[in-house]
């Protein structure tokens, strides 16, 4: 038996433990344990956003035991105080843990570097415990102020430092820039008591990015009501002041709140192993370029405690998130090759493509790119691809659950505008507010089908009637009309000429489509199209405008007229289609020659027409209801073409796709426990296509 062991459940540590797992899938003889003392994986890189209130501190957590699902893993909650290299054993708390191969992931903690007071009087901000107390304290902070009758104590209370300027340090700056304004609105405080500083020993904030981009986060910040001191260095901290050393020079600065981003070094854990192999001064771990320990091949080292030093560079890899992502692979891979004796061991060449910092939520500075060729992105592009390497990642660790949950934090519930997209969507639509519409819709599809019923859809074939009509009147505008709005030519032409056989026989036209679903064919064009009487050598006249008849690629057709002049028409005169050769295609081969499978397809329409408006005034699987009819109503689009007067139908639709049942329906009842069913399903909690 092969035993695997993970130290660590944080970016590096996850991710080595889903690689190892889809590796040694359905194999009995490797065991794959994880070990990390909180039951949930942290996104440390989103801790600011939970600290200055921008999202829900759910948002930044994600339980390793949805993660896991249906994984050879084994999930255990302790906290790992050594490693005893010698019997190949982790010890934990609560007990200790053979392994065979180990892998270090432990992590990394706030370092103090030893200034008076830093440890005891800050608020530090690198774990979901940190962001939660960091928010609260925060909150208290305006609270008291609220209250506070002496003008110098409330200053002091509003009075904010983050120590630390580099990209967690400007973040939480940023943050707090953008969150401490909503707050004095909403305790009623003057912003000009508010003081926030950002202060850092470096010469310029983020200096891992280039010097323009660092100038331009420094003026964002300053715009924003930052005061930047750099080159300044923390002396002391106390209760209630920061001592400031610059150039030589103590100056005390009363403070309500000190944040503490300084700097990181190894978690304890890591330090500790430290002390039986090769490391840095900070607690980092050597390896091989294999990410082996130099001491011991069966020992890995990923992440942020990882000492390695690539191949033509003079530093060690920097601690960052794509470090743990491509690290996790080499290491995942070479235990693989190591235990199975299959394929070679790969060598970590780390390519880094780039640095994003958020200022806020509505401003960001990135570079990206690929080794030699970096890019510098404004500000609304930087944040889309912040979020979208966001989502990238979370597709690796909790699929759509996780993508699902993080749209909906940042986008559909954020306040106060805290978006680069603004408020624009967020949710603040009352859902009971849909009723009506609801109760209309499932109306309109239910009379739509008992109309057809009426029209005796279940008795005939009438689909060469439903589809031909409207087909000859669309030929017939393209044919003889002069395209252009307002050109007004009147039709003259044989409809028999511009349809195939399969398709141009039509009833009178009026009767041909509902003006609900299908293309209701104008009446001056009723008398031509009737081949079903035998006048299909009729000429005709009629008014018409083409506006679009655009070919794409000749992969489809966009069809918009009016059945009438520009000046002449409503809204109820507008059609729009979507003419798909390989649907016309379809239909005349398989449907149209064969009256069983017309009377079959008649029989869907009805159906589902009769089924999605009675569910939908119950309130019933609308989600799914609300889905079918955008089906079915792209389906008239693609056939027999859509009146605008019927296109509110399609919204409508889309509406309904958003929890529309679950006020004054049955939805309320049925969503709680259909949800609970499928989660239970081991496919759907391995593939992630569930939210909460």
């Amino acid at each position: 038996m092969n035993r695997v062991v993970i130290v660590g459940a944080g970016y590096a540590g996850i991710l080595t433990a889903k690689k190892l797992a889809r590796k040694f899938r359905g194999d009995a003889e490797t065991s794959i344990t994880l070990i990390d003392k909180n039951p949930f994986h942290t996104m440390l890189t989103e801790l600011h956003e939970v600290a200055a209130g921008r999202v829900e501190e759910d948002s930044i957590k994600i339980s390793i035991k949805k993660v896991i699902a249906g994984r050879n893993i084994q999930f255990i909650q302790d906290f790992v105080e050594s490693i005893n290299f010698d019997q190949k054993t982790v010890l934990g708390k609560n007990g200790s843990y053979g392994y065979d191969y180990l892998v270090m992931a432990a992590g990394s903690r706030p370092n103090y570097f030893g200034i008076p007071g830093a440890e005891e009087h800050t608020c530090s901000l690198w774990s979901y415990n940190d962001a939660i107390k960091l928010k609260e304290h925060i909150l208290n902070r305006f609270r008291q102020a609220a209250v506070e009758t002496d003008e110098q104590e409330r200053r002091r209370l509003l009075t904010f430092h983050v120590v630390g300027a580099g990209l967690t340090g400007v973040e939480m700056a940023g943050e707090l820039a953008e969150y401490a304004p909503v707050l004095c609105e909403r305790f009623e405080l003057d912003k000009k008591e508010l003081s926030l500083v950002n202060v850092d020993l470096l010469p310029r904030v983020v200096p891992s990015l280039p010097e323009k981009l660092s100038a331009k986060i420094q003026r964002r910040l300053e715009k924003m009501g930052v005061n930047v001191l750099l080159n300044t260095k923390v002396a002391e901290i106390g209760a209630d002041y920061i001592d400031l050393n610059l150039e030589g020079k103590i100056s005390r600065q009363i403070t309500g709140t000190v944040i503490w981003v300084g700097g990181i070094k190894c978690a304890y854990v890591a330090a500790k192993a430290g002390e039986n192999v090769p490391c840095d001064s900070r607690g980092r771990l050597s390896t091989d370029k294999y990410l082996r320990c130099e001491a011991d091949q069966n020992f890995y080292v990923v992440g942020d405690n990882l000492n390695f030093i690539p191949e033509g560079e003079t530093q060690p890899v920097l601690q960052m998130v794509e470090n743990c992502e491509q690290s996790s692979g080499i290491a995942a891979h070479n235990i693989y090759v190591s235990i199975t004796g299959r394929g070679e061991l790969k060598e970590y060449k780390p390519k880094f493509h780039g640095v994003m910092v958020s200022v806020g939520g509505r401003y960001a500075v990135a570079r990206v790119g690929w080794p030699g060729l970096m890019v510098n992105l404004p500000s609304f592009l930087a944040m889309f691809i912040k979020h979208f390497i966001n989502i990238l990642y979370f597709a690796q660790i909790l699929g759509w659950n996780k993508i699902f949950s993080y749209l909906k934090h940042e986008f559909f519930t954020i306040r106060n505008r805290r978006s680069f997209v603004g408020g624009h969507l967020s949710n603040r639509t009352p859902s009971f507010l849909l009723v009506p519409l609801r109760l209309w819709l499932g109306a309109v599809w239910i009379f739509e089908g008992i109309m057809k019923i009426m029209d005796g859809w279940f008795d005939s074939p009438k689909l060469l009637s439903f589809f031909g009509g409207a087909n000859a009147w669309f030929d017939s505008l393209l044919s003889n009309v002069s395209e252009g709005p307002g050109s007004g030519m009147k039709a003259a032409a044989s409809v028999s000429d511009t349809v195939t056989s399969a398709t141009v026989a039509a009833s009178p036209a009026a009767d041909v489509v509902s003006a609900a679903t299908g293309v209701r064919v104008a009446s001056s064009v009723a008398d031509a199209a009737t081949s079903a009487t035998g006048a299909a050598s009729h000429v005709m006249s009629s008014m018409g405008t083409v506006i679009m008849n655009w070919d794409i690629f000749g992969l489809f057709k966009m069809i918009f007229v009016s059945g009438k002049t520009l000046a002449e028409s409503t809204i109820a005169d507008y059609a729009f289609k979507l003419d798909i050769p390989i649907m016309n295609w379809f239909i005349n081969t398989f449907i149209m020659p064969y009256d069983w499978v017309q009377v079959g397809m008649q029989i869907f329409i009805v159906s589902s027409e009769v089924l999605i408006g009675l569910a939908l005034i119950g309130g019933l699987f609308t989600t799914l209801l609300g889905a079918l009819s955008l089906v079915l109503l792209f389906m008239f689009v693609t056939t027999t073409g859509l009146y605008l007067s019927s296109f509110w139908m399609f919204f409508a639709g889309i509406i309904m796709l958003w929890g529309a049942g679950s006020i004054f329906g049955l939805d309320y009842y049925t969503s709680p426990l259909l949800k609970k069913s499928w989660r239970r399903l081991g496919w759907v909690r391995r593939l992630y296509i569930y939210h909460d």
